[in-house]
């Protein structure tokens, strides 16, 4: 599978970049369309959470970094997660028609969206460098290791949509069920909230520790807080050699059984489609 990829890696390339601009085809703004709805849920969150709710920053040795700055940075890849499970779980449906071509290689349409949903991704990591900057809070070499995140989020999202982009073919109502997952799991991980309220209240005796391991096993929750070290706390992965061996276990779990099940359903792709 993994030669594969890297053997029609132009061919992704170009399938990504057609599927990046077909999502927007026929609308007046076209892609600008990918940006707007971001920025807006950005902008509501921001209202509700920091206006309305009273959230605070964080201070960070002698900066002090606003709320807007705390969800930027965990909603950012949250957007890119949640954009290239959703689309890619039905992957097989959209291209049916190639899907149904005997010599194409059905095997990188997964793929195909992960790299379709990088363009926006990347273009809303460099917004939050220039809101930082914009902030006055400074940017650090950490900042660097976005392009391990990014690439590590990429693979684990893959390894998903192998597997229910596979099982969607024969169960239709797995589409439904990703969205509900996703809407629940948002909640689940460290974004509009922050951790640190988690280990207070373990402290005051308020919830047991157990509830912070269970979080910390939402592989989201590393990717998430690795863009905020990024960003903000400037901690290296490498600082977190648990959480990096965990994530990666589960990624390489994942993906073992997500193209083993996509191999042995392939067959049949074309029948059910």
């Amino acid at each position: 599978m993994i030669r594969d990829i890297i053997k029609n890696r132009k061919l992704i390339a170009k399938l990504a970049k057609n599927d990046f601009k077909q999502k927007f085809a026929g609308s007046t703004l076209g892609i600008i369309w990918g940006f707007v709805q971001p920025v807006i849920t950005v902008l509501v969150y921001w209202i509700v959470f920091e206006k309305a709710l009273k959230q605070e920053g964080v201070v960070v040795g002698e900066t002090n970094f606003p709320y807007v700055l705390l969800l930027s940075t965990g909603i950012i890849p949250w957007f890119y997660f949640a954009e290239v499970l959703s689309s890619g779980t039905i992957v097989l449906q959209e291209y049916n028609y190639l899907v149904k071509k005997v010599v194409f290689p059905i095997n990188v349409l997964p793929v195909v969206k992960a790299v379709s949903s990088l363009f926006v991704h990347v273009f809303f990591v460099l917004f939050t460098v220039l809101l930082t900057l914009a902030l006055g809070c400074g940017i650090s070499p950490y900042v660097l290791q976005l392009i391990y995140y990014s690439f590590a989020m990429m693979i684990f999202v893959i390894a998903l949509i192998y597997l229910t982009s596979a099982l969607c073919v024969f169960f239709r109502d797995m589409a439904q069920l990703i969205n509900i997952f996703l809407q629940v799991a948002i909640w689940a991980t460290p974004i509009m909230w922050k951790f640190d309220l988690v280990l207070k209240e373990i402290e005051l005796g308020h919830i047991s520790p157990v509830i912070a391991y269970i979080l910390k096993l939402n592989p989201m929750y590393y990717i998430t807080s690795g863009y905020r070290d990024s960003f903000i706390y400037k901690v290296g992965f490498w600082s977190h050699p648990l959480l990096t061996g965990y994530f990666w276990i589960v990624t390489i779990i994942m993906f073992a059984l997500g193209t083993h099940v996509f191999k042995k359903l392939q067959p049949q792709f074309a029948d059910v489609i």
